[in-house]
């Protein structure tokens, strides 16, 4: 099956450049597009694509209250929302994540990752630019220097070195393919790691993944 994608902008050369791209890839099909965010709810409910990519600073509806009416808590039937922005504050990150986004990419992410960040979501999985995934969690780091935060030891024994290796990579924004060519795992190995990563961790996602890594000191900056 074609992973059918609405994309939600209001600047139309931004939609263009996501539709060029998407559409070059086989089995993603750009279905609908959307210049606000009410257009983009319309939209989504009424075609269900497999995945919305939509901005965060839309006119009529921003794309965090519209990842909320498609994918928040309360939706019966959510959708998968990728969220896309100039703005990398953090504010826009925890809020597209708490109101059900599967995705955060910066606007200038590469190609390849906009794509892999659509077949993520396709299949409901969680993925966040690398670039902002770095970035924020390096904060947690900083924070702990200060004082700010105290510092926490990974509890004895629960994750295996394998899921070490893993949660590791995660941390610093790999994506699966990239974990599975380090550390020569079929992509099927990966999830399967991950899923019980997650479940050991009580994690939801790779990005709460990788901010325990950071927070119980299983990961550090270089430098």
């Amino acid at each position: 099956m074609k992973i059918d994608v609405v994309i939600a902008d209001d600047q139309e050369l931004v939609r263009a450049g996501f539709r060029m791209i998407l559409d070059a890839q086989p089995g993603i099909e750009v279905v609908g597009e959307a210049a606000d965010g009410v257009e983009c709810v319309e939209l989504a409910r009424r075609l269900r694509p497999r995945v919305v990519l939509a901005d965060i600073r839309m006119p009529r509806l921003d794309g965090l209250e519209v990842t909320r009416l498609l994918a928040g808590p309360g939706v019966a039937d959510p959708m998968n929302v990728v969220v896309i922005t100039t703005f990398d504050q953090d504010d826009y990150v925890r809020g597209a994540l708490r109101n059900g986004a599967c995705g955060f990419l910066l606007k200038d992410a590469t190609p390849a990752l906009l794509v892999e960040a659509v077949q993520a979501a396709a299949r409901g999985d969680a993925l966040v630019s690398p670039a902002v995934t770095v970035r924020l969690l390096r904060r947690l780091e900083q924070a702990e220097q200060g004082g700010v935060l105290a510092a926490r030891t990974e509890p004895q024994g629960l994750l295996s070195t394998r899921e070490r290796d893993i949660v590791r990579l995660v941390a610093v924004g790999r994506t699966n393919q990239e974990i599975c060519a380090e550390l020569f795992l079929s992509l099927s190995s990966v999830k399967t790691y991950l899923g019980r990563i997650q479940g050991k961790l009580d994690a939801r996602n790779r990005v709460e993944v990788a901010a325990w890594a950071w927070e119980h000191g299983v990961v550090r900056p270089r430098g």
